[in-house]
């Protein structure tokens, strides 16, 4: 799966592009063979590495 980066500008100025990402991701995961299930293990996942990030800046401040 080959993901274009956006521009962060463009995410900060169309509340749209997120939800254009995440079924674009959605999609292409879909027809990849990933099920629902990887899929949402995937969205897990994804937290918790954000959550990790947050934590660790947090405790660096």
């Amino acid at each position: 799966m080959a993901l274009l980066p956006l521009p962060q500008a463009s995410l900060a100025r169309d509340p749209r592009a997120l939800a254009i990402l995440a079924k674009s991701i959605y999609r292409e995961l879909q027809a990849s063979g990933y099920s629902e299930k990887d899929v949402v293990a995937l969205a897990g996942e994804l937290l918790g590495v954000v959550t990790s990030e947050v934590e660790e800046r947090r405790s660096r401040d």
